[in-house]
């Protein structure tokens, strides 16, 4: 039984997602989850995983709650997930065979069948990623150990999205090995932002990404989001005029 390894998650309004998520995790794997809500999601964590978790309330951006997470946990790894995922069955008994990197990533899959080619495609883009040489993680699917992440600086907090791309390419320009690990899997259950579209989803993702890599992003864009957190079911631009207003409505405070 590996344990070494500590969940952590960031939630913002999670209370159609969350128990799911926590069914998926064994009873002895700790559980950091960083709050953001305005509904019933920190109740339900409470109340349904009362041991073995840390409950942190904080109205952050998701970098921050990543970052908050990765202070809070007293394991060797950290396992960095969102809460509209399940862990394969057998995800955290694959760990001690798997955790042979210093920064280990999976692919993610569909819990439903919906939007099953997308994922499948996305998993044979990551795994072509690597072997050229630019990893392309996920946050929903992320383990970095403890050294390697506090020495290459943890998470970019002036980022509002892809800072789960981000501090991949950063620990492995710092030295530490990464490792794309097919077998090590997570099924998604919610598909709001595929649902907008697929190829805008993929698009804002590459573009920003190759800024990033590149370090082509001016520093004014490294907070915005480009509407990314947009709520889909808003009925006109109106509601909101800014990307940063639109993340302090999910993800916390005005940027």
């Amino acid at each position: 039984m590996f344990d070494n390894v500590t969940v952590i998650v960031p939630t913002r309004n999670e209370a159609h997602n969350i128990l799911p998520f926590m069914r998926s995790i064994p009873a002895y794997i700790p559980l950091v989850v960083v709050d953001s809500s305005d509904d019933d999601t920190p109740n339900l964590v409470k109340a349904h995983r009362p041991d073995n978790t840390l409950l942190l309330c904080r109205s952050v951006r998701i970098s921050e709650a990543r970052q908050l997470g990765a202070e809070a946990a007293r394991t060797d790894w950290f396992a960095f997930t969102d809460a509209d995922v399940s862990f394969a069955p057998d995800y955290f008994e694959r760990l001690p065979e798997v955790l042979t990197h210093d920064l280990v990533y999976g692919p993610k899959f569909s819990a439903d069948g919906g939007y099953g080619r997308y994922y499948r495609w996305f998993s044979y883009g990551q795994g072509l990623a690597q072997k050229i040489g630019i990893p392309a993680a996920s946050g929903s699917n992320l383990l970095i150990r403890r050294e390697a992440f506090f020495a290459s600086g943890g998470f970019d907090l002036e980022l509002t999205c892809n800072e789960d791309t981000e501090i991949v390419w950063r620990v492995r320009r710092s030295g530490y090995s990464v490792r794309f690990a097919l077998e090590l899997k997570v099924y998604e259950r919610d598909h709001r932002r595929l649902d907008r579209g697929a190829v805008r989803k993929t698009v804002h993702s590459l573009t920003r990404s190759f800024l990033l890599y590149f370090n082509l992003m001016p520093s004014r864009w490294r907070s915005q989001d480009w509407g990314y957190w947009k709520d889909p079911n808003e009925e006109s631009p109106s509601k909101s005029s800014s990307s940063d207003r639109l993340m302090q409505r999910h993800f916390g405070r005005k940027l």
